[in-house]
């Protein structure tokens, strides 16, 4: 887009004059006030066609060229206030059944849409928005004005009118003119309760006309909240397309309003302005105080200058005469004179928009919070379970109609009204035990009325938000739906304390939902810890989320920790008779035990150093903070310090600082409220640790400057590093049963039952049973049914049975699961199963589906006969002397495989090992080799039989001897280079010989893709004789290299490469040695040798030799008529008439005539 030049001086020109002429006449042609009668308005003769050309203008030139020179010549034309309204005052007064007057006021509506939709300062703004923006910000206030109250008009209630015969149609009977009427309608209010006056631009007029209180008082009256209330309701049925219009109109009325104070009386809220003004003066006293004790006498006249000497020798100048007082002022005095300008990074500049900040707090008149009230409790009776569900849904498929900022919205909207859901509740009870009557009396309330939030799919879309917006950095999303989550969980605790059964249940559903999910910890965890420059706001909401997320759950760890507790106690005392309460209480703390978490854990992920500064920087505002915030800081602190023994994160010199000024001054915390003498004495207790620490560990000193690293924090605690013993558990060895008679399973079960039974673990014995009953009767009614289903429809699929899981009846028995060998032997024989590749502490045990109900009852009968007689009859032997550790390979037997993975290297440093183990068993010995050997030691043993002299040997010559034979073993082993697992083609360090070889090999395929080619071109194969030579004098050089020792396989590659390389350069050399070969009987015989070594030893060809082998009769010449085999190579070669090549094409001879 072009920008206009800028001229300087008085007379410049803000929009086109043609523009504003043309504007200026179609205002003036659209009518005006009549002489006569100057308080009534007269239509001019066109005024429809009038109000249609001021559509136009505004639609062609400003949004098509992206300006606002019309917009701005009808706000100085005064169009809205001098002309729209009072045609709709005409219209309500006069006009209604009149079509044309109905069809102006509708016309009038279409232009007061986009003549009030606010505008703000945005990135993309140009010269012109910039120019005009201000202004017409200015006349929009101007608008609002007349549309609250404009004479005796009510002019909402008319445009209400124009819209309410669309509303009275069914949903099905609408056309889209209906729909855009009530878009039109609900936008215009939409828009005149987003318009305040700007706190930049000079107010024109009282500004209590055109605030939010005025925005409040008018809808109450003009039936707007009605109106609000009754499509809300119907949102889900008849008004589907509206539900986001909707929600930002709630959303600029509530924005920013306190909702402890809309819901008090009038006489509550007089006594809360008094408290506030109380402390409104008091801190002006305490600043009076401040000043008056620095403040310069009468006799002052002159300016105060002083020099500080410090101790460096160095002298400072501080002005002022209120360095005077004494040493501390002036210090003070020289400290706030210093300036650090602190780098900041570059950051991206969000756009901020003033319309939709929740942050600034909003103040009501008394009526205005009377008739708020009056329709927030309406709104959570009737309208906010369709509308916020409707809402909710429309986000979540990502509807056109869904921006952005509506996401920001709906949460905001959702946590205000469950916190006037929750306020109601509270003074609700209060006004009961105030008139004297007691709380049982008080009939409970459902929490149905909000349940529309409360649901998994809230949840689920909660969750999602929140990330999304953490990991993409959007602040003020997070601030909302971090607000959201609050509300949530203090509306579900809430109704965990409800009288209702129902709203218990689901309470405890959605905690358990909620506190045992991981992420949602690791979520809440980073929000606390990513604070940096975010605001207060988003402070505050962090703060608060944390707070209330880690209260529920200590209660709740607390309360299942003394039911636990309690049950224990219980089963201790009533060991032998236990009724079924008690046995439903095992259950239940069992299923805690399974499904609980530890909390200490948990809370623990908050002791580090960016938790607490971000709970310091919060703290930092403390002459703003309510008591509430205040006592929540505390809390945090105090949880640091004193229950996790984490003081030292706090000891930091700003950090102390901060809390010595709270209470000490100057500006500390008035010294009246409650919460000043919790904070006094954690900070008394904090110092006192301090300076015990110092005492102890003078080097802290120096960490006061410092944060504490989470590697250190430990040891600057406790003074030692953090001693680590490894709980992990082996599993007991593995037993088997060593008796020949127990040859069947039933007779091993009796066995491991009886040693169980006379070992007095009887009791594990008799779960098992139990175990294996309970899966009987579950498998026999899966059979019943299954036949049932058979009878019925006998065509019908039979499932396979189901896994049963082994649940242990208590601890103990969980831990004789894995610690006790005899259960795990009989858990084994009895069919049962472990999950998993891992025998760990709580690994889960399987019934599988091949037990059937037959078979289980037979394991049961035979295993309660076996716990009353452990030791079968007519046998003395114990059954647990039948039993035995399992041989695992590891003894005596294993010294051949142990010998492969030994250690033979010592502690000492240096040591070279191999750090994969050893890759390649021993390299095999020849058998010639290995017989040889065998005849030297028979001669060395028959040599000392005749000599009849035997050699004495010393201990150190054996151990000599030892470890030598140790170090060739070790030698041998770490050769990675094997004879079974290389080939001669390995090369290690001759770069020369690789390049030649590599040249070779690229040389050769080049050469085999130009036979290729000329073969296909021409269907005749080249004779190659170069290949039986080379294949001749590989073969020889092979069977030449299997008579020759590993040793020499390298020079033999370099010689073979050497000899392939004079075999390519020399083609007439080749000839000759090929026919030398193939003339000599001893060749021949050397190339059967080489056939049979290169079977036994399975050698692959090399590439060369793969790619050189070219199938003569390939598919193109299978037609062709193949001449006869010559006696020898040298023969065809001289009688063979070489035939000129021909180029063919599909089988078509292309050779021209003139060749």
């Amino acid at each position: 887009m072009e920008q206009e030049p800028i001229a300087l001086g008085h007379d410049v020109q803000v929009v086109d004059p043609d523009v504003r002429s043309y504007v200026y006449s179609l205002v003036t042609a659209l009518g005006g006030f009549n002489g006569e009668d100057a308080d009534r308005y007269v239509l001019g003769d066109d005024a429809l066609a009038c109000l249609r050309d001021i559509k136009r203008w505004l639609k062609l030139y400003d949004e098509k060229n992206n300006r606002m020179d019309v917009a701005r010549c009808l706000g100085e034309a005064n169009l809205v206030n001098g002309d729209l309204f009072p045609i709709l005052s005409v219209w309500w007064t006069s006009g209604q059944k009149n079509k044309h007057m109905t069809r102006i006021a509708l016309a009038c509506l279409e232009l007061l849409v986009p003549l009030t939709w606010p505008v703000e300062f945005h990135s993309q703004m140009t010269v012109n928005h910039h120019r005009h923006t201000p202004y017409i910000q200015q006349a929009q206030v101007q608008y609002k004005r007349g549309a609250l109250k404009h004479g005796n008009s009510d002019l909402l209630r008319a445009i209400i009118r124009i819209a309410l015969p669309s509303m009275a149609m069914p949903r099905s009977e609408r056309e889209s003119r209906d729909e855009g009427i009530l878009k039109l309608m609900l936008y215009f209010m939409r828009n005149i309760a987003i318009i305040s006056p700007n706190a930049r631009l000079a107010a024109d007029g009282e500004e209590e006309e055109t605030s939010r209180s005025a925005t409040i008082d008018a809808f109450q009256a003009q039936d707007a909240f009605a109106l609000i209330l009754t499509m809300c309701s119907n949102v889900g049925d008849d008004f589907n397309l509206q539900d986001v219009v909707l929600l930002e109109i709630l959303f600029h009325l509530v924005k920013g309003v306190n909702v402890e104070k809309l819901f008090m009386d009038e006489d509550q809220r007089k006594v809360k302005r008094t408290d506030e003004l109380g402390d409104l003066l008091k801190k002006e006293n305490q600043v009076r105080r401040e000043y008056a004790r620095n403040a310069p006498t009468r006799h002052g006249r002159f300016g105060t200058m002083i020099w500080v000497k410090r101790d460096d020798a160095k002298v400072s100048t501080v002005s002022g005469q209120d360095v005077l007082r004494d040493d501390q002022t002036t210090l003070q005095k020289m400290d706030q004179s210093k300036k650090w300008n602190k780098p900041r990074p570059r950051r991206k500049q969000d756009e901020v928009v003033q319309n939709n900040n929740f942050n600034m707090p909003a103040y009501l008149s008394s009526s205005a919070s009377k008739n708020l009230r009056t329709f927030v409790e309406e709104f959570l009776d009737s309208g906010f379970n369709p509308l916020f569900t409707h809402v909710r849904k429309a986000i979540e498929r990502e509807a056109e109609r869904i921006l952005e900022i509506n996401v920001r919205q709906y949460f905001y909207t959702v946590a205000w009204f469950l916190e006037a859901e929750r306020t109601r509740r509270t003074r609700q009870m209060k006004q009961h035990m105030e008139n004297g009557k007691k709380a049982k009396d008080l009939e409970p309330d459902s929490y149905g009325l909000v349940a529309g939030v409360l649901n998994q799919e809230t949840f689920i879309s909660l969750n999602r938000a929140m990330q999304n917006s953490l990991d993409n950095k959007e602040w003020e999303d997070l601030t909302a739906q971090m607000r959201c989550f609050t509300q949530i969980l203090l509306t579900v605790q809430e109704m965990a304390a409800s009288k209702i059964d129902e709203d218990q249940e689901i309470a405890e559903n959605i905690q358990n939902r909620i506190f045992y999910e991981e992420t949602t910890h690791d979520r809440v965890l980073a929000i606390v810890r990513g604070y940096k420059d975010q605001g207060f706001g988003y402070l505050d909401a962090a703060t608060e989320l944390f707070h209330v997320f880690l209260r529920p759950d200590e209660e709740s760890s607390a309360i299942k920790k003394k039911a636990a507790e309690a049950s224990g106690q219980n089963d201790g005392d009533n060991d032998e008779a236990q009724n079924s309460e008690d046995e439903d209480m095992v259950d239940a703390t069992q299923t805690v035990k399974e499904r609980g978490f530890d909390f200490k854990r948990f809370a623990a992920k908050f002791c580090n150093q960016k938790c607490v500064d971000t709970f310091v920087a919060f703290t930092e505002f403390y002459r703003e903070l309510s008591s509430e915030q205040l006592k929540r800081a505390h809390r945090y602190f105090y949880r640091i310090a004193f229950k996790h023994e984490m003081t030292v994160l706090l000891f930091r010199l700003d950090i102390i600082n901060l809390f010595h000024r709270m209470i000490k001054g100057p500006g500390g915390i008035d010294s009246s409220k409650s919460v000043f003498k919790e904070w006094e004495e954690l900070v008394r207790q904090l110092i006192r640790r301090l300076v015990k620490r110092i005492d102890q560990r003078p080097a802290l000193i120096t960490e006061l400057l410092f944060s504490k690293m989470s590697s250190t924090v430990y040891y600057l605690e406790y003074g030692h590093e953090r001693q680590t013993l490894s709980t992990a558990k082996r599993a007991p060895a593995e037993l088997e049963i060593i008796s020949t008679d127990a040859s069947t399973p039933s007779a091993k079960q009796s066995i491991v039952a009886g040693a169980l039974a006379l070992d007095g673990r009887a009791d594990l014995g008799k779960w098992v049973v139990d175990v294996l009953s309970s899966a009987a009767s579950e498998r026999e009614s899966w059979d019943a049914q299954l036949e049932a289903r058979l009878a019925e429809d006998p065509e019908a699929e039979s499932t396979p049975y189901p896994m049963i899981y082994v649940k242990a009846q208590d601890e103990f028995c969980q831990n004789a699961m894995f610690a006790n060998a005899k259960l795990r032997l009989l858990m084994g024989l009895v069919g049962f199963e472990r999950l998993g590749v891992e025998d760990v502490p709580g690994a889960s045990w399987v019934i599988p589906p091949t037990l059937k109900a037959d078979d289980l009852r037979e394991t049961i009968s035979n295993l309660n006969h076996t716990l009353v007689n452990p030791i079968p009859e007519g046998s003395d032997e114990d059954p647990r002397t039948m039993l035995r550790r399992k041989d695992t390979g590891s003894g005596r037997n294993s010294g051949v495989h142990e010998a492969l993975d030994v250690n033979f290297g010592s502690e000492s440093e240096g040591e070279d090992t191999v750090p994969d183990g050893i890759m390649f068993p021993p390299n095999p010995r020849s058998k010639s080799n290995a017989l040889d050997e065998l005849k030297k030691k028979r001669k060395k043993k028959k040599t000392r039989a005749t000599s009849g002299e035997p050699e004495p040997v010393d201990d150190e010559t054996l151990e000599a001897h030892r470890q030598a034979r140790l170090a060739n073993a070790l030698a041998r082993q770490q050769k990675i280079k094997s004879e079974l697992f290389i080939h001669p083609s390995d090369e290690e360090s001759d770069e020369e010989a690789d390049r030649e070889f590599f040249r070779l090999e690229e040389e050769r395929r080049k050469a085999q893709a130009e036979n290729i080619k000329n073969a296909m071109m021409t269907g005749i194969v080249a004779k190659s004789t170069a290949k039986g030579k080379k294949k001749a004098s590989v073969r020889k050089r092979k069977s030449d290299e299997g008579i020759s020792a590993a040793g020499k396989s390298k020079r033999r590659r370099r010689e073979s490469a050497s000899a392939e390389s004079d075999a390519d350069s020399d083609s007439d050399g080749d000839v000759a040695m090929m026919d030398m070969d193939a003339a000599s009987p001893q060749s021949q015989q050397a190339v059967s040798t080489s056939h049979g070594a290169q079977d036994n030893e399975d050698t692959p060809l090399t590439s060369a030799e793969d790619d050189m082998d070219f199938d003569e009769d390939f598919a193109f010449g299978g037609n062709r008529p193949k001449p006869s085999a010559p006696a020898n190579d040298s023969d065809a070669e001289e009688d063979t008439r070489v035939v000129s090549s021909r180029r063919m094409r599909g089988g078509f001879v292309i050779d021209s005539d003139s060749e």
